[in-house]
């Protein structure tokens, strides 16, 4: 750390918080089922947002555990401070309270002093391991510059390694000649975080590193059907039926004459009857527990949930299959090296070849295995047949007997999921707007509502949702009645039914009156007017189809001087189209968003940027009425 208090920095700019000058981690493997691993961090700290990186956090579980903590700040003047293991605190690691009921994850944390601009802070940290799979990933990109950074792999007589370099130029190891081969890269370009960019590990430059002993009965990942092996392996005999279970599928589907209302009812059962409580001890984080377990405490994780339904759904006569997905859409790509980075599980569900039904929208069709319908019943608001915006035409590896195959999950058509607002609105002669509005919402839009709605029990409540909604669009408002539909029917859609007055929504000009025809609802954005330039695409929830039509009845004594213009934008993402006319004594608007591709590459972020322009220019629009004969 000394030796680093003269060395010229990374390229950086004014903006930058620290900049990592040293990085260090080391991985020596023991072949005994244990691993040691050696990290090292020195930052030098530019601006006070940079404290944070004089915290050291290491965590601890069945697999591992950590040694020694060590932590230095070398500040620009005085003397040197030092912490050591024994100043640590340890706590429950942070995030993981989300349904997670009981977790072995533990963090250690060790607070350096003098964090501050100027300082240099440091720490090291000794961990032993007990791997379930052989295979590391060295992140060497970070949120701040990068000086240089080496990672070394130490392995027993007779081992070999598999290397593989994502988001980044390969670099070649240098070795001792002793089982021992070293990495090393310099002045790597910090990521900074841009509104809807990619997740994290789908562009920060890393190393995957697949580990082979000299048997091969325990391996590295060398292919996706090894992961698939791997997971199938683990759930062996996990989704064997209870008697329990079969009295309970024959009960479900009691009087249901096709195959997919038994579906639908098995599904619906797992959604709204099994809740997500997560106990993750040791290999629980990994593996599902048995059906018959899950039945009888009625919940259980995403893989809990996922193996019930199968093993319900084969008692029915339906096959399934585990489908493991990452909920980061581009985390896992076509091009990611095979490894276990998968944060959730669905399920695969194969459809008979006669079963065909407009509602099944999310089917993916399998060269051999024919239509796979992939369905999460972990949501408890996804409708049977749909799939959540985030996990469509994202990547997920089937799970068969046979092994592991990466598969492109489908996109659903951009009618799939939206809102369609119909508003009948009077103007007075004084400005103020009255009027109904109906909005029908279905797919993800649908369910985000439900699921923001889930704990509400008054009415007041429920209707909260239109309050922001109208907030955002109007000045002031009064709700003179609202009321919500098929809140609890999640195969139908969503609605809401609503009133409301908003005083002095027109301005006035002299005699005229300046009226806006988008009365709610924002779809602009301005994610794209920044002064520094974008790097990473720019990625959208889903596709989603909008439909605004409102009709604003114009007050007595007053004609229409002037309309604001038709907007058109079509692009391959996306297009977006409105009118207003005068028509039977009413301005008549409408307008459409649809969004079709679910990521916009960098070089068509300027296209992005005139579509989001022209959106912004036409909600700000207004129509001129003026008096009769004026």
């Amino acid at each position: 750390m000394h030796a680093l208090t003269s060395v010229s920095l990374p390229e950086h700019d004014e903006k930058t918080e620290a900049v990592l000058l040293y990085s260090e981690e080391v991985l020596t493997v023991q072949g005994n089922g244990k691993n040691k691993r050696l990290i090292r961090e020195v930052y030098k700290i530019l601006r006070p947002g940079g404290r944070r990186y004089g915290t050291a956090v290491a965590y601890s579980s069945a697999q591992a555990k950590v040694l020694n903590m060590h932590g230095w700040c070398i500040p620009a003047q005085g003397k040197d401070f030092e912490v050591k293991d024994k100043d640590a605190l340890e706590t429950s690691a942070p995030g993981v309270a989300n349904g997670e009921l009981v977790s072995d994850l533990r963090a250690k944390v060790l607070t350096i002093p003098e964090p501050e601009p100027g300082n240099i802070v440091g720490y090291e940290i000794e961990q032993e391991e007990y791997p379930y799979i052989l295979q590391d990933r060295w992140m060497f990109q970070s949120l701040v510059p990068v000086r240089e950074a080496r990672y070394t792999l130490q392995l027993p007589a007779g081992w070999e390694y598999k290397a593989v370099w994502v988001n980044a130029t390969e670099t070649k190891p240098t070795s001792n000649g002793n089982s021992q081969w070293q990495w090393m890269v310099s002045d790597i370009k910090e990521i900074r975080y841009e509104e809807a960019m990619p997740p994290w590990y789908g562009v920060a430059g890393q190393m995957i590193v697949s580990l082979i002993p000299p048997n091969g009965s325990r391996k590295g990942f060398m292919s996706w059907a090894d992961v698939g092996k791997w997971t199938y392996t683990l759930a062996q005999g996990r989704r064997d039926p209870s008697p329990e279970i079969k009295q309970k599928v024959a009960e479900l589907t009691a009087g249901k004459a096709t195959t997919l209302a038994k579906m639908q009812a098995l599904a619906n059962y797992i959604q709204r009857d099994i809740r997500y409580v997560a106990i993750q001890l040791g290999i629980g984080g990994w593996q599902p527990h048995p059906a018959g377990e899950i039945y009888s405490h009625h919940y259980g994780d995403c893989k809990d949930k996922a193996t019930l339904l199968s093993t319900m759904l084969k008692e029915a006569g339906v096959d399934s299959y585990y489908v493991a997905v990452n909920t980061f859409r581009g985390a896992v790509n076509a091009d990611t090296p095979p490894q276990q980075y998968f944060n959730h599980m669905i399920l695969g569900i194969r459809l008979p070849d006669d079963l065909r039904d407009s509602s099944l929208e999310s089917v993916y069709t399998h060269p051999t295995l024919g239509r796979i319908l992939i369905f999460d019943p972990t949501s408890e608001v996804t409708p049977f047949g749909q799939l959540e915006g985030e996990l469509q035409a994202n990547y997920g590896l089937l799970v068969t007997e046979d092994g592991g195959e990466l598969i492109k999950l489908p996109q659903l058509a951009p009618s799939s999921s939206g809102n369609r607002r119909m508003a009948k609105l009077q103007l007075s002669p004084e400005g103020t707007l009255s009027g109904d509005v109906t909005e029908i919402r279905q797919g993800d839009d649908a369910a985000r509502q439900r699921y923001e709605l889930r704990a509400a029990t008054k009415d007041a409540d429920k209707i909260k949702p239109i309050e922001s909604l109208l907030s955002l669009s109007l000045g002031t408002f009064r709700i003179t009645k609202a009321s919500v539909g098929n809140l609890d029917v999640h195969d139908q859609p969503f609605e809401y039914i609503y009133s409301f007055t908003a005083d002095k929504y027109a301005k006035s000009a002299g005699n005229l009156l300046l009226v806006r025809p988008r009365v709610m609802g924002n779809w602009s954005s301005d994610i794209l007017e920044k002064k520094e330039p974008r790097k990473y695409p720019v990625e959208f929830e889903g596709p989603v189809t909008r439909v605004d039509a409102i009709e604003i009845k114009i007050p007595a004594g007053y004609e229409v001087d002037d309309l604001p213009a038709a907007a058109d934008a079509e692009y391959s993402f996306g297009t977006y189209h409105s009118r207003c006319v005068a028509k039977d004594g009413a301005l008549q608007y409408t307008r459409t968003l649809v969004v079709k591709e679910l990521s916009v590459p960098v070089d068509k972020l300027p296209q992005l940027k005139t579509f989001y322009r022209i959106i912004a220019g036409d909600e700000r629009s207004t129509a001129v009425l003026k008096p009769k004969g004026y």
